[in-house]
């Protein structure tokens, strides 16, 4: 039976990987709502929806195909700024709808607490987007832990370098108290898919944080990890853009690379499926990530000392509009 789907947040850039999954997944999409109306690739999908730029009318369409045509809604997707994802989780849930949300689920780990409750009460569910745990690499990487010795300690290396324009700055991913910072809004994902194949964490130390990077030490039950995040082109390798790239992903296991370039373009689809089976990522399996995060934002660097990686020697940059950073 095909489900009923809304959208938050239509026109932001991960929007495309939701609508696509939801009509791969022969599903219907009832309305979607967005501040910006810039949403023509809604055509490519859902071209019958209705679409909204107010919150009061989006929610005034819902309740109207409830109590008028009988129509309820199975899912709402959350595609919007991090700092409003609890709040529209909430909507979802008081709506009668599960939420399929995307990362960060949340920015403080006790708002998960909070989320429990109204999934209780509510009875719905909150489904987080966790699509490294889909990736076959990840996958096999995985299997070979869980395979080897259980005192193992695998020694990782892991780069992250996604290059980002003064947009960003002005954006509301600049903005710590909206995105998290840096670590939280592109390195969750990396954290949730260490904790989960890794376990527990042990120790969490950070050396850097600014503006346009992070890197720190993170010992987990069974791995010690250093790792390296940055928005900054001037810190990709030369080969990467003399491809004309500005991604470079770099997870190294016991100094073996593991490859990890592609893969990703189908993973929301199988995301939403085993959803949809009621089989997907929930509340406390996105919790570890989350206190990393929080953890890692509200810590002070120690400086370059201890276990680190090697990228952090790199000599810092100032911000773009501050003359002080």
């Amino acid at each position: 039976m095909n489900k009923n789907f809304a959208l938050l947040g239509a026109s932001g850039y991960i929007a495309p990987r939701h609508l696509q999954a939801i009509k791969n997944t022969n599903n219907n999409l009832l309305a979607a709502l967005d501040m910006f109306d810039s949403v023509g690739v809604m055509d490519s999908y859902f071209p019958d929806a209705a679409f909204f730029v107010e919150t009061e009318r989006f929610d005034r369409h819902i309740e109207k195909l409830k109590y008028d045509k009988s129509i309820e809604l199975d899912y709402i997707s959350i595609c919007t700024p991090n700092y409003l994802h609890d709040s529209h989780i909430r909507m979802a849930l008081r709506r009668g709808a599960d939420a399929i949300c995307e990362k960060p689920l949340v920015l403080n780990p006790w708002n998960l607490d909070a989320l429990k409750k109204m999934e209780k009460e509510s009875g719905k569910r909150v489904w987080n987007i966790l699509q490294l745990r889909h990736h076959k690499t990840i996958l096999d990487l995985k299997e070979r832990v869980n395979s080897a010795p259980n005192d193992k300690i695998f020694e990782i290396d892991l780069t992250y370098l996604t290059s980002r324009g003064k947009w960003y700055y002005t954006s509301w991913k600049g903005n710590k108290n909206k995105s998290g910072g840096i670590a939280t809004n592109i390195g969750v994902h990396f954290y949730d898919m260490l904790s989960w194949i890794f376990g527990e964490v042990k120790n969490n130390v950070i050396h850097v944080h600014t503006h346009d990077r992070a890197s720190g030490y993170l010992e987990f039950k069974r791995a010690r990890v250093r790792w390296f995040l940055s928005i900054n082109y001037d810190l990709l390798p030369e080969k990467i853009k003399a491809k004309g790239d500005r991604t470079y992903r770099s997870i190294k296991i016991e100094g073996e690379e593991l490859e990890f370039s592609g893969g990703f373009t189908d993973l929301h689809t199988r995301v939403y499926e085993s959803i949809i089976k009621n089989k997907g990522y929930g509340l406390e399996d996105a919790r570890p990530a989350i206190e990393i995060v929080h953890k890692i934002r509200n810590s002070e660097p120690i400086g370059i000392k201890g276990d680190y990686h090697p990228l952090a020697r790199n000599k810092l940059s100032k911000h773009p509009f501050k003359s002080n950073s």
